[in-house]
C-alpha cells in the first residue's frame, strides 16, 4: 500500500487531492494480474485505466510509420496510463508486461467521482474562509464562487517564511491546516512575536491593495497548506479590489485606514 500511496503522491493528476481523498484514491484501485509478454495498453485503443505497478516489469513502445520504438521502461513504484483518466482519448503508447506482475488499476469514472467530491468539498471550504476576510466582504455569493475556484493550494515546510517584513508582496494567504506565527521587527531590530494563525486565518491580504512592504514576518510553526491568490489574477477575474471595497462605505474607509 506505501508504494500506490508514493505513486499516487508523486504523480501530477492528485498532488491537489486532500488527505483523505488520496486514501479514497487508493482505497478504490483493484488488483490486476499479468503475465509475461501481456499487452496492457495497446497504442490506439481507447483506455480507461491509470496503472501502478507493485511487482514486475514493463516495456513502453511507439509505433512509427514501419518502425516499433521502446522508449521507456517501468518497475516497482512505477505508473503509466493516467492521462485515460482525464481525456476519452486513444493510448498513445503501448505497454507490455516483460515478467509475471502485479499492477494497481483505477477507472476514469471513480477517479472523477473523487475529484468532483474533493472539488466541492475544497470550494465550500475556501468560500466560507472568504465569507471571514474584512477586505472581501462586499463580495457577491458568485463572485466568492470564483475566487474559490482560482485558490492554489501551497505547502510550507516548518521554519519556512511565507512572507517577509519590508519585501514587496502580490499574494494573499488563508491557511487550510497547521499553524504559522507572525514576527513584527521594531525600529531597534528586535523581533517579536504579535500573532498566531491557524485553520482559517488569513494573512497578505493588503497585497491585492498595493505593493507596499510587507507588515510582518509570517513563519510555517508546523507542517502548513495554505490557499493563494494573487493581485493580477484577482484583478483578472473581478477587478480592482479599490471599487469592490467603495460598495460598503464602512468597510472602504476601515480597510484605507490599515493602509
Amino acid at each position: 500500500m506505501e508504494r500506490i500511496k508514493s505513486s499516487v503522491g508523486n504523480n501530477f493528476l492528485f498532488k491537489n487531492l486532500d488527505h483523505e481523498h488520496h486514501q479514497d484514491v487508493v482505497d478504490a484501485m483493484s488488483e490486476v494480474k499479468v503475465a509475461q509478454g501481456d499487452k496492457i495498453i495497446e497504442q490506439g485503443a481507447v483506455g480507461d485505466y491509470f496503472y501502478i505497478v507493485d511487482t514486475g516489469t514493463f516495456d513502453c513502445f511507439i509505433s512509427k510509420q514501419d518502425d516499433i520504438v521502446k522508449v521507456a521502461s517501468y518497475e516497482q513504484g512505477g505508473s503509466f496510463g493516467e492521462l485515460a483518466l482525464m481525456y476519452n482519448a486513444p493510448r498513445a503508447a503501448t505497454i507490455v508486461a516483460t515478467s509475471s506482475s502485479i499492477l494497481w488499476a483505477l477507472d476514469r469514472v471513480t477517479f472523477r467521482t473523487i475529484l468532483m467530491e474533493n472539488t466541492s468539498l475544497k470550494r465550500k471550504m475556501y468560500e466560507s474562509f472568504l465569507e471571514e476576510l474584512v477586505l472581501l466582504k462586499s463580495l457577491e455569493p458568485y463572485e466568492r464562487h470564483k475566487i474559490a475556484d482560482a485558490l492554489e493550494s501551497v505547502y510550507f515546510s516548518p521554519g519556512e517564511s511565507i512572507v517577509t517584513q519590508g519585501e514587496r508582496g502580490d499574494q494573499f494567504y488563508i491557511v487550510e491546516s497547521g499553524t504559522a506565527v507572525v514576527y513584527k521587527t521594531d525600529e531597534q531590530g528586535v523581533q517579536h512575536r504579535v500573532n498566531d494563525l491557524e485553520r482559517g486565518c488569513y494573512f497578505g491580504e493588503l497585497a491585492l491593495l498595493n505593493d507596499s512592504p510587507r507588515a510582518a514576518t509570517v513563519v510555517a510553526e508546523t507542517k502548513l497548506k495554505c490557499a493563494t491568490l494573487g493581485k493580477k489574477a484577482f484583478t483578472r477575474l473581478l477587478g480592482s479590489v479599490y471599487e469592490i471595497l467603495k460598495r460598503n462605505s464602512e468597510n472602504y474607509h476601515a480597510i484605507l485606514n490599515q493602509l
